[in-house]
């Protein structure tokens, strides 16, 4: 850059030189030998200014060959880089369709294994009915052989009645075995349920959004589970040694909280979570202590019931009506969140399902806030099974309950928030709840149990 702001100062003088030398060379006739030995000067100087042009131009050209030749080395490595992003791209894109593949293959094998689940109950409930039925005949047989012993009965008879019951028997046995089938076929159907779920989970990482849940509805839900109480399942059952509730369980010696098999009267046999507490045990209907169990369910997921009874589970409307029908019970609500527990205690009427299960209740004791407006009829409702005339909220507040004439955050059965990495108030986790008074509750843990209200409470 010097050289060049030295030749372009250098040449206007020269070329000015000359032109006054030309002037001069009109005006005189003979130049002077000294302007010529001048003008060969300016020549000389003209000559090594543009030779140093001519070096620097050369050091410029040399420099940006270099700087080109590494570009060029630098595109080569952009371009070998984008080829090989392009390579895993098209690795991604083939395992991503052999991921949707799976999954339309997985979300058939679903519903067929949905549907089997549900064959496989209905023949489960008539073999238990015909079980029961055929233990009754056994029992009607044994006394009837006992009777023909002590009247000392023709040996004839006396076979014929041994041959009876030996077939009694033989189809008692016949009887275990489907139900070991049955069994086995539900843990096949829970292995592959763990599959899915699991084929569910990488679609996620892989950031696949499947559009077969958009289809399911019109408007965006959370996802539904399948009700299936796999701790409900009843094995060999005896109806003479069932008890009706907890409380009786625990009159019997039982002092110890778990599962049990219960039988309220006309009723079924199922499975419930006996709570005992100083003194007595109640039925566990409602518990919720992490949030693993999503509580957006269906009317009939409610009616019938959901969840594990050793974790996070709904006891089902239909079983504590059958439980509640027969005697006066207490509704027992236990809330804790992150510093105290609270409890509440109300009397209570249930309705049945003619008429949404309509609770009716009155508080009798407790610390805690209320839960319920008393004295009033409160109509059991879902997203998919409004009440008639009841207060349409939206799905938003999610979950199953007594709703009154109020939408907002004052279901037990609502959202269960978990806790994000960079949330800053606690009250964003667990169960945003409030109460009837208007103060908004950070619940934890909630539980909800009934007892026989002729018994002796525990607090």
């Amino acid at each position: 850059m010097y050289t060049i702001k030295l030749f372009l100062f250098i040449a206007p003088l020269v070329i000015s030189s000359r032109t006054d030398q030309d002037y001069t060379s009109l005006d005189s006739i003979s130049p002077e030998p000294k302007s010529r030995f001048a003008m060969l000067d300016d020549v000389k100087i003209l000559a090594n200014g543009l030779l140093q042009l001519g070096h620097g131009l050369k050091d410029f050209v040399h420099k940006t060959k270099g700087q080109i030749n590494d570009i060029f080395q630098k595109l080569n490595i952009f371009d070998q880089s984008f080829y090989d992003l392009s390579l895993q791209t098209n690795e991604i894109k083939e395992e991503e369709k052999e991921l949707r593949r799976a999954t339309s293959k997985l979300q058939v094998k679903n519903e067929e294994v949905k549907n089997m689940s549900l064959e496989l109950d209905s023949k489960l409930e008539s073999l238990l009915e015909e079980k029961i039925l055929l233990q009754q005949k056994v029992r009607y047989l044994e006394d009837q052989l006992t009777d023909l012993i002590k009247n000392q009965p023709q040996i004839q008879e006396y076979l014929e009645v041994t041959s009876l019951k030996t077939l009694v028997e033989q189809q008692d046995n016949s009887i275990k075995d489907l139900l070991q089938i049955v069994e086995e076929q539900y843990r096949q159907l829970n292995q592959q349920q763990s599959q899915i779920k699991e084929i569910e989970n990488q679609l996620r990482r892989t950031g696949i959004k499947e559009s077969t849940e958009i289809s399911l509805s019109s408007k965006p839900r959370a996802p539904r589970t399948t009700p299936s109480f796999h701790s409900n399942e009843t094995k060999n059952v005896e109806h003479d040694d069932i008890p009706a509730d907890c409380t009786i369980i625990y009159n019997q010696g039982k002092h110890t909280s778990g599962i049990y098999s219960i039988r309220p009267s006309n009723s079924q046999v199922f499975n419930v979570y006996c709570d005992v507490k100083s003194g007595s045990s109640w039925t566990l209907i409602q518990h919720r202590i992490d949030g693993s169990q999503n509580f957006n369910e269906t009317w009939e997921n409610y009616k019938y019931g959901f969840g594990r009874l050793d974790g996070e589970f709904w006891l089902g409307l239909e079983k504590i009506y059958s439980i509640v029908k027969q005697s006066n019970y207490i509704l027992r609500i236990e809330l804790e969140d992150w510093k105290d527990k609270y409890y509440t205690e109300y009397s209570f009427h249930l309705g049945d399902h003619e008429t949404n299960y309509t609770l009716h209740l009155a508080e009798i004791s407790g610390n805690g806030p209320k839960a319920f407006p008393e004295h009033k009829d409160l109509m059991f409702s879902t997203w998919d099974h409004k009440a008639k005339g009841h207060f349409n909220c939206p799905e938003s507040n999610s979950g199953g309950w007594w709703y009154h004439d109020v939408c907002g955050e004052n279901n037990l059965n609502g959202k269960y928030n978990k806790p994000k990495a960079k949330a800053k108030p606690e009250r964003k986790e667990g169960i945003c709840w409030k109460s009837q008074d208007g103060r908004l509750y950070s619940i934890k843990a909630t539980k909800m149990l009934i007892h026989p209200s002729d018994s002796e409470n525990s607090e």
